[in-house]
């Protein structure tokens, strides 16, 4: 892997938010990987800095702030705005890189999926915990994930990054589900089985209704989205750097 330069910058989105992002140079010009944080996350968490690492081996990557987490500007409207945050950086990555693939987690999965049905601006997408719509996330308290959600995020490495400045909830969103028809890009998705914010059923579902070429992973034991780096690592990269070979490098599929 070639050393690694960071060069941070911003996008002005159409309703004229500042969105922030950080470009890992790693001397791959024919390709880049963007990350889009899900709910709470942002360009500085620890495990989607783990993962841009482990990306650069083969692309040049951007993690971006969606409005209302990190420097972004903003607040968050949890689905319903932040297309335009993902469409301005994919617009500055399509102005450097012939391709262009991107990873999206949790909500920010709903999002890259709204934008790859309304725009061409990604190759390739890898889905990762994404759920049909947000009215139908399978928030169950009583599940929850005491060592990620709680011990990781508070005591542990896992608080850097991470805050959110939240909108209001009750916005009109798009449904991703109704929307992933329209995708003409590759879709991987993928999936812990013991996901307990947004249930595997929810991948399932939309693997179902995509019509572009496709693939469905669903990692046994594995939590939800990001999280998926701490405690299943070596399964999620092997997907994701398969998917991105198949589409982003012209390989033939297996």
């Amino acid at each position: 892997m070639s050393e690694q330069r960071c060069e941070s910058g911003t996008v002005l989105t159409a309703d004229k938010n500042r969105i922030h992002y950080d470009h890992y140079h790693y001397g791959h010009g024919d390709g880049v990987i963007v990350i889009a944080h899900g709910f709470f996350n942002g360009k500085d968490a620890v495990l989607l800095k783990d993962l841009g690492r482990e990306l650069g081996r083969s692309y040049d990557v951007i993690i971006m702030d969606f409005r209302g987490h990190g420097k972004s500007e903003g607040l968050f409207y949890w689905t319903s705005k932040e297309y335009m945050d993902l469409e301005a950086v994919l617009k500055y990555a399509r102005g450097h890189y012939p391709k262009v693939g991107v990873v999206g987690f949790s909500l920010g999965a709903a999002t890259s999926l709204i934008v790859a049905a309304k725009t061409d601006l990604m190759d390739s997408l890898a889905a990762v915990s994404g759920p049909t719509d947000f009215g139908k996330i399978d928030y169950r308290f009583w599940e929850l994930d005491m060592e990620n959600d709680i011990f990781y995020n508070a005591v542990g490495e896992g608080k850097l990054g991470k805050g959110v400045r939240p909108g209001p909830f009750w916005m009109k969103k798009d449904s991703p589900l109704a929307l992933v028809p329209q995708i003409k890009a590759p879709v991987l998705y993928v999936h812990g089985t013991n996901d307990w914010v947004i249930k595997p059923w929810h991948s399932e579902e939309l693997h179902r209704q995509t019509k572009s070429r496709k693939e469905l992973v669903l990692i046994q034991g594995g939590p939800h989205a990001e999280y998926l780096m701490r405690k299943n690592k070596a399964e999620i990269m092997r997907a994701l750097e398969n998917w991105f070979t198949m589409t982003l490098k012209d390989v033939p599929q297996q």
